[in-house]
């Protein structure tokens, strides 16, 4: 194909993408921005969106960017050393495939499936509940059913962020080029001058990214929050869940919209930090 015809096929195959964009990421966005700043009567208001500040709301931000940072945190942490271990493996091997298998599955198993699976396991009559409060008298709710509050998300958010860890941070470890080392050696490093040296900062911005990533992730995630706590709206998703559904907020559905333009905010930081990590370590990707 000439290269006067290359760019127009492009865009038109990037059509489909576009539209799919359009219809289910900008249009839901703009409504649910939009109704923030409509009142009861159908007007223009700001009154909604100064909802914002109320405690309640406040709280809600802060319990959800704590819950995020927290299981962003522990599973980079823990995704980068299942990485490094998988170093050793051979990239073409049964045991790096599995892992990336299993690594792609996990990172999906969300939402009510994944609170069936930890309600059956520890949950108060689960099967490791039971277990070692019949065989060795530990109540693992003795100070209360922790389970089903804020603190509970953090172990199935921890589960689904580990894998996502490893899928989104091994390319750049496997990206790390053997000449390097061989140089580092042939110039008289050490293996700790050419981890400080050259393969963390190399890294850095991949971990930091990924990092990023996982806050995202847990940051909008909605599904196994609302299905482990039936009581109370802790975090920001399940505040807009309850100012669409609840009685006691009937007549500020708006506030949904609101809080929507709260969580575009802070995604729009969160993503913005991440492509430009992304692109800084794709220079030594190539």
């Amino acid at each position: 194909m000439s290269s006067r015809f290359r760019a127009p096929a492009a865009a038109l195959g990037l059509l489909p993408f576009a539209v799919y964009v359009l219809l289910f990421l900008a249009l839901p966005t703009l409504i649910a921005v939009g109704t923030g700043f409509i009142g009861a009567d159908g007007g223009f208001t700001l009154e909604t969106l100064a909802a914002l500040g109320n405690p309640v709301v406040l709280n809600a931000f802060g319990s959800s960017v704590w819950l995020s940072a927290l299981t962003a945190v522990i599973g980079a942490v823990l995704g980068a050393l299942v990485c490094y271990a998988l170093l050793g493996a051979r990239p073409d091997g049964a045991l790096r495939s599995t892992v990336d298998s299993l690594s792609s599955v996990i990172a999906q198993f969300g939402g009510a499936m994944l609170a069936f699976a930890f309600t059956a396991t520890i949950g108060i009559q689960g099967m490791v509940t039971v277990l070692l409060r019949d065989t060795v008298g530990v109540d693992i709710f003795a100070d209360g059913v922790w389970l089903y509050e804020l603190p509970g998300l953090v172990l199935p958010y921890i589960y689904f962020q580990v894998p996502l860890m490893v899928i989104t941070f091994m390319p750049a470890l496997a990206s790390l080029k053997v000449t390097w080392a061989e140089a580092n050696a042939t110039l008289g490093g050490t293996a700790r001058s050419y981890w400080l040296r050259i393969a963390l900062p190399v890294l850095a911005p991949s971990f930091l990214g990924s990092l990023l990533l996982l806050f995202a992730n847990a940051f909008s995630s909605y599904a196994t929050a609302a299905t482990l706590i039936s009581q109370g709206a802790q975090i920001v998703p399940l505040q807009i869940r309850s100012a669409l559904t609840s009685e006691t907020m009937l007549g500020r559905e708006n506030l949904a919209g609101a809080l929507a333009l709260g969580m575009i905010i802070v995604m729009s930081v969160v993503m913005t930090g991440y492509a430009r990590l992304a692109s800084r370590a794709a220079r030594w990707q190539r």
